[in-house]
């Protein structure tokens, strides 16, 4: 993985704009809504509490007539009724509405972004685990900044507001609050460092505790689990991953709690609950230079600017610093740079071209050993290869190379002269087909997962399917919603229905050339001797290079490259290795000789 070489560490204040910016492109009226609710929750209520309270115990003090204080009352609550309805208006009618919409643009950048990840990026752990806790924490990212915001702006304009009015009858209130918050404000930074770490940890450790909850609910091991002995140990290890994840939250605890004691203890009991009503109580008993509507007011004031100074420059930049950590993240994510680039020139499908690998090396991320060393070889166009070897030869690393999934170490991969980094990956990749020894079908209709498009033509689709060997019959023909994640009635298949849905793909397809992964792992005999039959009829007019440990599948290849360790070691058609007697045919042999013992069993 390669990462932009300028810098990408950003202050909180630059994190937290950019996110609002993102927020702002995805819906205007949600950030301005936010900004306007904040104001109406926190300025009316606190003001009314300094000028309002001051001015009804004034009226009371001069004894003047009691209409004055109904009408301020009326006042008062008149205000609090049209602030209350417009934040119940604004989040019960547009909020939840908006909040979603964001929720789902955000998260579509990511998965865009997430779509480019190259295989390497899986590879490194460090970076798949930002990469995880970065998806997470999207929606918590979103929720959290929107409720930060809407209080920090209504914090400010309250800090402006009521402060201005707390100059007026006494500066020197301000002297202590802004005294304290200034001597226990640093411990914030600290709170969000270990936050954010905090999270990290908990990202990783949750990381281990999910894969058990995975193994326990996919239907992908649940013969495995019910069949062996194995669900004491698995629980066993889950309680070891649980017990590590109990472990990091107290740790991180008794810290942040600790540092939050001290500085809460600081500001609201020693300065505001101490220091400063001895010096209003000075002023009131002794200089006798506060009204009592005055003394209220100053309390009350300079109360609500404790609270908003100590909001925006304690709390607010202990959460806003953890935030800030965790969108930097995502703009870490949003910018990086993978190893896989585009080239510039857009690869045309056509007909097939000869491909020429020359001098290829690859050596996995954090390994000291090569997978691959100096492989050359030319596959001519039209013509169907075989890759056959033990497991861990670089049968499926290969591929990879060749579909850019990896690039290589050394050497290059050329297709009619052209160096397939000189092509854009997209179109690069639209030229094969694939079908992977490890695939997936997805939760949509049988059509959409042959086609693996929202548009297909059904009839291709049938007789893509016919080509594979599916003969399981279809209730709403390539309508029929496949797995249950979206529809209770999905059609659930078996392994072989699943991988001949899977090689249909490669049929379907019009590309001129097409992997096969194991085509047949899954298949019977009876499958297999169809699909390849099929798959000589159908692939007629493509270059096919297909990896399988059934050497019956590679009888009538063109060519068979047998590799070991990384290397090819022998090469030729069937009969060709046959009579030198190396290393594929003791391999044909002995499944052969399987076979026929199992045929007289």
């Amino acid at each position: 993985m390669k990462k932009n070489k300028e810098k990408t560490a950003h202050s909180m204040f630059s994190n937290i704009m950019f996110f609002i910016k993102l927020l702002f492109e995805v819906s205007p009226m949600l950030v301005i809504g936010e900004f306007a609710w904040g104001i109406l929750m926190h300025v009316p209520p606190r003001l009314i509490s300094v000028i309002g309270v001051k001015y009804i115990i004034d009226v009371v003090s001069e004894g003047e007539r009691l209409e004055r204080i109904f009408a301020a009352v009326g006042i008062i609550a008149l205000i609090i009724v049209v602030s209350n309805v417009f934040t119940w208006i604004f989040r019960e009618f547009f909020w939840n509405m908006e909040r979603e919409r964001v929720y789902y643009g955000l998260n579509k950048k990511l998965y865009d972004k997430a779509r480019q990840l190259d295989e390497e990026s899986y590879d490194n752990p460090d970076f798949y685990n930002n990469f995880i806790l970065t998806i997470e924490s999207s929606s918590d990212n979103i929720q959290n900044l929107l409720g930060l915001v809407r209080n920090y702006v209504g914090n400010i304009i309250l800090l402006f507001s009521i402060g201005s009015v707390l100059l007026t009858i006494d500066p020197v209130c301000l002297v202590i609050i802004l005294f304290f918050i200034g001597v226990f404000s640093p411990l914030s930074k600290k709170i969000g460092n270990l936050q954010m770490q905090r999270r990290v940890d908990n990202t990783r450790f949750h990381r281990r505790s999910d894969y058990f909850q995975r193994i326990f609910y996919l239907q992908d091991y649940c013969k495995e689990v019910r069949m062996n002995e194995i669900s004491p140990l698995l629980i066993e290890r889950y309680n070891d991953a649980a017990t590590d994840v109990v472990k990091n939250q107290k740790y991180y605890w008794k810290r942040i709690s600790g540092f939050y004691m001290i500085q809460e203890s600081g500001i609201q009991i020693l300065g505001f609950m101490f220091v400063l009503p001895l010096y209003l109580g000075y002023c009131v008993l002794v200089k006798n230079s506060l009204s009592p509507g005055e003394f209220v007011a100053a309390f009350n004031g300079a109360f609500s600017i404790a609270s908003s100074i100590n909001f925006l420059t304690v709390w607010a930049v202990a959460v806003f610093s953890e935030r800030g950590k965790m969108i930097e993240k995502y703009r870490e994510f949003l910018k990086t740079d993978f190893r896989i680039s585009d080239g510039k020139n857009k690869a045309e499908k056509g007909k097939p071209k000869e491909i020429k690998i020359e001098n290829l090396s690859f050596t996995y991320p954090g390994n000291s050993e090569p997978t691959l060393e100096n492989i050359s070889l030319t596959i001519k166009p039209y013509e169907k290869i075989a890759l056959v070897g033990y497991n861990g030869a670089g049968k499926t690393t290969l591929t990879n190379l060749l579909l850019r999934l990896y690039d290589p170490t050394e050497g290059a991969i050329l297709i009619d002269g052209e160096d397939i980094r000189d092509a854009t990956v997209d179109s690069h990749r639209d030229r094969f087909a694939a079908v992977f020894q490890d695939f997936r079908l997805f939760s949509l209709n049988v059509g959409e997962n042959v086609a693996l498009d929202k548009e297909y033509d059904s009839e291709k689709v049938m007789e893509a399917l016919s080509h594979s060997g599916f003969g399981k019959k279809l209730k709403n023909g390539t309508e029929t919603e496949l797995l249950r994640e979206f529809d209770d009635e999905g059609v659930m298949l078996s392994g072989g229905e699943s991988q001949k849905i899977a090689i249909a793909r490669a049929f379907y397809k019009d590309c001129p050339y097409v992997i096969l992964d194991e085509p047949s792992a899954n298949l019977d005999p009876v499958a297999e001797y169809n699909l390849n039959r099929a798959m000589t009829e159908a692939a007629d007019n493509k270059t096919v290079i297909f990896i399988s440990h059934r050497l019956s599948t590679t009888v009538h290849a063109d060519r068979i490259y047998v590799m070991e360790k990384g290397r090819i070691i022998e090469c030729g058609s069937h009969d060709e290795l046959m009579k030198k007697g190396g290393t594929y045919a003791r391999m044909f042999n002995l499944q052969a000789e399987k076979y026929r013992e199992e045929s007289k069993a």
